[in-house]
């Protein structure tokens, strides 16, 4: 992949402040970077060169005559294809939203952009987040910058790609059940799941609207703490925002150290079938290194982690089977455009069939299944009261310690079409799904890589809003690789 020719979003503000470089130069670098090696990674599905050309220059005449928006301002990011940007294309990835442009700004968008923020354009994904390596994209294919033959993981693939490959300086992702954190792990970055209400999800095309959360994705622990105190806060548009206040993850930063705190290791954890060697050895080796630095490693239990996987698929594809029906056809998006349609159900089943990719279809089905009369009680009902064990056990797990650690994945990024069947792919996201479940924070950061160089990502995982904990014990690991 060569050497990354961007500097961090730290750096590119230092930058900007002391006049090393200007807006438009930091933008024609990110620009020639999409030129240069977009063509092998596919992480884009839209830039707009010339509208982030006009943003530059209209943030360096701020900045020349002292009404800079922010220390940000001027500095371009990359955003995943499932968020509001007015102006743009919202795709999600799927035909059925082909050619539909958002009329307004999701709410992470408007704190960015009132901070002078640049939008590069749309990174690719999993059709409406639904997978875990990007090979569910309705529109094309994305490929882990370090191996081509490769996945990204998913489903924020193309922006995990885009900052592995230097192609953004930072990247917006969403996070449903390990949608930030697995491909952050497999293309070598940073990747934050905040708490669920820390972050709005207005403006986020909902997927599993009581599951889905909003995150960033950098090369750097501290970058990401910059982006966690910008779109982070109370949102009254989301019913489900919490009214913690936003700030403060960068600042801590500076006391960084994990002498004296508890990192939990779940037995559990490391006895799930087909965990790879070279993981297990890399996480074992960061606590050990954690440990090194006066971190004390305890074993904790999370025992209802084998109930996960089916809680999890009983609980999202409900919540997607009610969120998908608004795409019919008719409001917005690809129609039944052939005169075929002879009645309006016709029409929703040919644009639906049309549009709507296989794994869509697969869990719109599922999802429809489990709320069917006769089921209910069965699944959902039963699959909610498994989510609620799942976050006690979390509960007291984290009395005995602070921190948890935990692989990312069972193993390394896979090559494409490797895991065939939807049920080894859903198997994937055995160590993410549960945090999603249990509303907590989780975020992964680089811990090594296999013998052929592919990254391999530690979870750290704290209890709800306790990020500023979660961010010192990464940035202080961060600090031990030193690999920055």
């Amino acid at each position: 992949m060569g050497a990354l020719p961007l500097p961090t979003l730290d750096q590119a503000v230092s930058a900007l402040r002391d006049g090393a470089t200007s807006s438009r130069e930091l933008c024609e670098s990110v620009l020639g970077r999409i030129d240069t090696v977009d063509s092998r990674i596919g992480a884009y599905l839209y830039v707009d060169r010339e509208e982030v050309l006009a943003d530059a220059a209209a943030a360096d005449r701020r900045r020349a005559d002292g009404s800079q928006l922010g220390p940000f301002d001027g500095i371009p990011i990359a955003v995943k294809d499932n968020m509001a940007v007015r102006g743009q294309p919202l795709t999600c990835a799927s035909r059925i939203l082909k050619d539909f442009v958002s009329p307004y700004d999701a709410t992470v968008i408007e704190r960015l952009r009132s901070q002078g923020f640049i939008f590069l354009g749309r990174t690719n994904m999993d059709e409406f987040a639904m997978g875990s390596s990007n090979e569910n994209s309705g529109l094309q294919a994305t490929s882990n910058p370090h191996d081509s033959s490769r996945v990204p993981g998913g489903s924020s693939g193309g922006s995990a790609a885009a900052v592995a490959g230097g192609e953004a300086i930072v990247a917006l992702g969403s996070d449903t059940g390990g949608s930030i954190r697995l491909p952050a792990s497999f293309c070598g970055v940073v990747g934050v799941k905040p708490t669920y209400g820390r972050v709005s999800r207005y403006g986020l095309v909902a997927f599993a609207s009581s599951l889905d959360q909003i995150g960033p994705l950098t090369r750097t622990v501290r970058d990401s703490a910059l982006m966690l105190d910008i779109i982070s806060g109370r949102d009254p548009r989301d019913s489900t925002s919490l009214p913690e206040p936003a700030g403060g993850c960068a600042s801590c930063l500076s006391a960084a150290s994990v002498n004296g705190m508890r990192c939990g290791m779940p037995r559990e954890y490391f006895e799930v079938e087909g965990l790879d060697p070279s993981v297990r050895e890399c996480v074992e080796n960061a606590a050990r290194q954690l440990e090194a630095e006066g971190a004390e490693i305890v074993e904790v239990s999370l025992p209802m982690l084998k109930y996960a996987i089916a809680a999890y698929y009983i609980i999202a594809t409900a919540e997607a089977s009610a969120n998908l029906a608004r795409f019919d056809g008719v409001r917005y998006g690809l129609r039944d455009s052939e005169g075929e349609a002879e009645s309006l159900l016709a029409q929703y089943r040919l644009s639906r069939a049309r549009g709507f990719g296989d794994e869509v279809k697969r869990r719109i089905i599922l999802g429809t299944y489990v709320l069917s009369s006769g089921y209910y009680d069965a699944y959902y009902l039963r699959a909610q009261k498994v989510r609620t064990l799942i976050r006690k056990d979390f509960e007291h797990a984290f009395t005995e310690c602070d921190v948890i650690l935990s692989p990312v994945s069972p193993e390394p990024a896979y090559k494409k079409g490797e895991l065939a069947t939807p049920l080894r792919m859903y198997l994937a996201d055995i160590y993410t799904i549960s945090v999603n479940l249990a509303g907590i924070c989780g975020l992964s950061v680089p811990c090594g890589a296999t013998e052929s160089g592919l990254p391999i990502g530690l979870q750290m995982l704290a209890p709800a809003l306790h990020e500023k904990r979660l961010l010192q014990a990464a940035a202080t690991y961060e600090a031990i690789r030193g690999d920055l």
